[in-house]
């Protein structure tokens, strides 16, 4: 059996973790809206969203994952502009050279008012957390383990078991970099750490797309 459809059978407890934030951001913003998952996965976030009534359509570059629409995000020309409420893309861009993270963030904006990017955070991620059982109070503190001497060149695949060209937190790479990016064709309106999965640094994007 190929990797992905070893993969495409599996659902870890994060995928349910990460699945429930996803809703959580996008009902935020979008009442019953238009989404775009670009890297459906295991198909639960696409589930999740129907089921809350939201017209999804998936997005990939792998026939394995059976998309709507099958394609590469830094080429989104089989959809229209501003034609997507919320577009989410969750550890998809690690997996393409940094050269083309520009080209996938102006698709991005061109074709959704939102965004939501998931990326993954280099290294070990310890974390300390107090839930004292009292009117919903808890506290979490996080610290990552990272080589930050490193600069990877982003054009080779050097991480994830050979599956990422680049991650956050590695020179080259730092949040301020990667926030630069994003400013170019986005407002910035979060980026934040999901408590309950530490390894991801999520951003919730708002498109300042003009035609």
């Amino acid at each position: 059996m190929p990797q992905n459809e070893e993969w495409l059978g599996r659902l870890d407890l994060s995928s349910f973790v990460n699945s429930y934030d996803r809703f959580g951001v996008i009902s935020g913003l979008v009442k019953s809206g238009c989404i775009l998952v670009v890297g459906p996965g295991q198909g639960l976030d696409t589930l999740v969203l129907k089921w809350r009534g939201n017209e999804v359509t998936t997005f990939d570059i792998d026939n394995t994952l059976r998309p709507d629409v099958l394609g590469s995000i830094q080429d989104l020309l089989k959809v229209s502009d501003q034609s997507f409420d919320f577009i989410t893309a969750a550890h998809v861009l690690e997996h393409l050279p940094i050269g083309y993270l520009d080209d996938c963030l102006k698709e991005m904006s061109r074709v959704a008012k939102y965004a939501l990017i998931y990326l993954l955070v280099n290294g070990r991620h310890l974390q300390i957390r107090v839930k004292p059982g009292l009117r919903g109070w808890h506290w979490s503190w996080g610290f990552d383990l990272i080589n930050w001497m490193r600069r990877p060149s982003g054009e080779q695949l050097e991480f994830m078991s050979g599956q990422h060209y680049w991650e956050v937190g590695l020179r080259g790479f730092t949040m301020r970099r990667i926030l630069q990016r994003m400013g170019k064709r986005f407002k910035v309106v979060e980026a934040y750490r999901n408590v309950d999965w530490t390894p991801s640094m999520n951003f919730v994007l708002k498109s300042n797309y003009v035609k």
